[in-house]
């Protein structure tokens, strides 16, 4: 992801994550992205969601469209 200062980003875990680090942290506090990261390594690649696709993600996730 480029083009975006995630410097002022604040990064949260699931409330249902494992303790053992397997799994991502999501900062929204940024106006106009929704960013996504491993929590094992912080300084590798983000992901960029605007706020409307992050929105529609959640969505589905509560919905159980993604259940396999």
């Amino acid at each position: 992801m480029t083009g975006y200062d995630l410097s002022d980003a604040v990064w949260r875990k699931s409330r249902r994550s494992q303790q053992n680090g397997a799994c991502v942290e999501v900062a929204d506090n940024l106006p106009d992205i929704v960013a996504v990261r491993d929590s094992k390594d912080p300084e590798g690649p983000t992901l960029g969601f605007s706020p409307e696709a992050w929105r529609g993600f959640l969505r589905g996730m509560k919905a159980g469209d993604f259940d396999g």
